[in-house]
């Protein structure tokens, strides 16, 4: 295992409280060997406003950053990434989410209330036991996380929101 889907491994912040997609942006370009902006200590907020800016060119950025922006931004600054679907999460998807981490592929996750997709989180592994290693960009760091508790609302203790909306599926 490397030591970036590590749990409890940091690697970055988000650097305010709407920089979680291009938190998990800049992570995915890392984590496939797209490259990395820099020293993450001194430029990781800085990448994260100008992934924003470039992943939300009609989307006002207080809003967030949508999924089509997102899976762009894949394409345009992180070739090694390869190519991402957009997919609302539905349950099988699950499926598809831990056999792309378990393959060593990350998997950008909007989770958020019943009613709203409000955060972006990161999975980058999956072990045989079904858990999930999820970067946490509101925190900074992996941690350990079991889909199933979508089902029962206990996502809200490692995710910080209890609904899965969509995934960025490696195609």
């Amino acid at each position: 295992m490397h030591r970036a889907d590590a749990v409890g491994a940091v690697l970055g912040r988000q650097a305010d409280g709407v920089s979680c997609g291009p938190s998990v942006l800049l992570v995915t370009a890392a984590l496939t060997g797209s490259g990395w902006p820099g020293p993450a200590a001194d430029r990781f907020a800085a990448a994260q406003r100008l992934a924003h800016r470039q992943a939300n060119r009609l989307w006002p950025r207080a809003l967030g950053t949508t999924p089509w922006g997102m899976r762009a931004w894949l394409r345009r600054h992180a070739p090694a990434a390869g190519p991402y679907r957009v997919r609302p999460w539905t349950r099988g998807v699950g499926t598809d989410v831990a056999g792309a981490a378990s393959a060593g592929r990350p998997v950008p996750l909007l989770v958020g209330s019943r009613w709203l997709p409000r955060h972006w989180v990161l999975v980058v592994g999956a072990g045989a036991d079904g858990r999930w290693r999820v970067y946490e960009p509101s925190s900074g760091r992996v941690r350990g996380f079991d889909p199933r508790t979508f089902a029962g609302g206990g996502a809200v203790a490692v995710l910080g929101w209890p609904r899965a909306w969509c995934v960025l599926v490696p195609g």
